[in-house]
């Protein structure tokens, strides 16, 4: 038996593809669109004719009881009555049913923004705290070591007690650390997991272009007005402009018109009947106006609703920016400038420890200072890079059109 061949480390770009194809959300989104624009042929048509049978003017006594052929009132009768439904009407049924298509296209986008958003925030965060983990242990190899090196100089004699014992719990906090690096490990490999279905393997050889959002911050309140969760509002918007049309249409009845054919007995002539009908809107303020009136509130609901969830899209878009900008000013500036400074300390505190200038005590805190730094880049950098997602899938980067209808 031959094992089955591990899968291949997970790019970036793999995984945003293994998550949309993997999500049911995104084909249930393109089953209420089909379904809306059915909705919305059938909704523009004229109610089905109405096929009405029936006997009038039957005989309940006498000598021609129940007799259909003898009495010259008695009529078998068959007709067809239609509603004419103005076009008015018909019209702005369509397209209310147009709106609700077109809300579930939008929310198919603003789904798949959001698919790619976390999946990339899942995979950074693998990277990421995978990066933090192998810093710890490097770290975990190196206090080893110095153990070592305490237990044979206390052994040997120079040593001291307190610099090994120093050693030991410089170790044992290692350790921990090194413990948390690896649950947060686990927690972001399951998250990654949820998204594509694999193990969390990563092929990190490449990491997406980090310091490009794919935005114009100049322009990004104007930008942000095309985000699918926002085209959701303002489809919301204008489906309730269309309810309040169709209210206005309401107000003016449908006339129905129906025509019957009444067959008599064989000695009278057979008739044919036409007949016109109007519902009497006799109550119109306290009905019809006020289904208007609840329409127009709606409306402007879904207006006010729509603005401010414009304003606060474009806060919360604008503190994204200022905080992924400002992360990598600071990751820039560790990078640069403290973690160089806190690596000569650390060996030179080694140097001058094997030189007999300085004590264990030194070399540990030299370390520790260089480890804590190195350790708050990195999570400086992910949170950057986590930022940096949350904009750069603003919009959704994979097409995904809606199925084609046959």
């Amino acid at each position: 038996m031959f094992a089955a061949a591990a899968p291949p480390p997970l790019t970036f770009n793999e995984a945003l593809r293994l998550a949309v194809a993997r999500s049911r959300q995104l084909p249930a989104q393109d089953q209420a669109a089909i379904a809306a624009q059915q909705m919305a042929v059938a909704a523009g048509q004229r109610p089905d004719p109405v096929l009405k049978a029936g006997i009038d003017n039957l005989p309940l006594g006498g000598r021609d009881r129940f007799n259909l052929n003898n009495d010259a009132m008695t009529m078998r009768r068959i007709g067809i009555a239609q509603e004419l439904t103005s076009a008015d009407k018909l019209h702005w049924r369509a397209v209310r049913q147009q709106r609700e298509a077109g809300r579930a296209q939008a929310q198919q986008q603003a789904a798949l923004a959001a698919i790619e958003r976390d999946t990339a925030i899942a995979w950074l965060s693998v990277y990421y705290n995978r990066e933090m983990v192998t810093v710890l242990a490097t770290q975990l190899a190196l206090a080893g070591q110095e153990i070592d090196a305490a237990e044979a100089a206390y052994r040997g004699g120079p040593g001291s007690q307190t610099a090994l014992l120093a050693a030991r719990a410089a170790l044992f906090a290692l350790e921990d650390r090194a413990s948390q690096a690896r649950r947060d490990l686990d927690v972001a490999v399951n998250a990654l997991a949820r998204w594509t279905g694999g193990p969390g393997e990563l092929d990190g050889s490449g990491l997406p272009d980090l310091d490009n959002i794919g935005l114009d911050p100049a322009i990004l309140e104007t930008s942000i007005t095309r985000r699918p969760q926002l085209a959701v509002l303002a489809l919301q918007e204008e489906a309730a402009q269309a309810d309040v049309r169709l209210a206005q249409a309401n107000r003016h009845a449908d006339w129905s018109v129906e025509v019957a054919f009444q067959q008599r007995g064989s000695a009278y002539a057979n008739m044919l009947s036409v007949g016109l009908s109007l519902p009497l809107q006799w109550d119109r303020p306290q009905r019809q106006d006020r289904e208007l009136a609840a329409k127009l509130a709606l409306a402007e609901q879904a207006k006010d609703a729509r603005e401010e969830a414009l304003r606060d899209d474009a806060v919360a878009t604008r503190a994204l920016l200022i905080a992924w900008q400002s992360g990598r000013e600071r990751g820039a500036r560790y990078a640069r400038q403290l973690l160089p400074v806190l690596e000569q300390r650390s060996a030179a505190a080694l140097a001058a420890y094997r030189g007999g200038k300085a004590t264990l005590a030194d070399v540990l805190a030299a370390r520790r200072g260089a480890l804590d730094a190195r350790l708050a880049w990195l999570q400086v950098q992910m949170d950057t890079a986590q930022r940096w997602a949350q904009l750069r899938f603003l919009f959704p980067d994979t097409p995904h059109d809606l199925e084609q209808q046959p």
